[in-house]
């Protein structure tokens, strides 16, 4: 049985913020064209919505820390959608240097 990694595909989730606009989060593989995506190990976290790109930081995470990848994207919506966590780079980098 194969061990399960972020190479598989990123985790995905929309937050619905407080005033109403929904933020898609995503936390997986970095993307570089120049590179093979298994040869990465980087996991970022981004945020985005319709329009634009709102953030991207790198987490301490690696590609098989699955369940930490988890409860991060978690954590993060949690935090979006309850007005804790705007939707910026300074807000979720302190979540992406946490394990959980």
């Amino acid at each position: 049985m194969r061990a399960m990694s972020l190479h598989a595909g990123p985790l995905e989730q929309d937050a619905t913020l407080p005033d109403g606009k929904v933020v898609h989060v995503r936390v997986g593989i970095a993307d570089d064209g120049y590179v093979a995506d298994r040869k990465i190990d980087t996991v970022i976290l981004e945020l985005s919505n319709d329009n634009e790109h709102l953030a991207a930081v790198t987490t301490i995470l690696d590609a098989d820390q699955t369940t930490e990848a988890l409860h991060l994207i978690r954590r993060v919506v949690e935090g979006l959608e309850s007005g804790e966590l705007a939707p910026t780079a300074h807000a979720i980098e302190p979540l992406a240097d946490t394990l959980f």
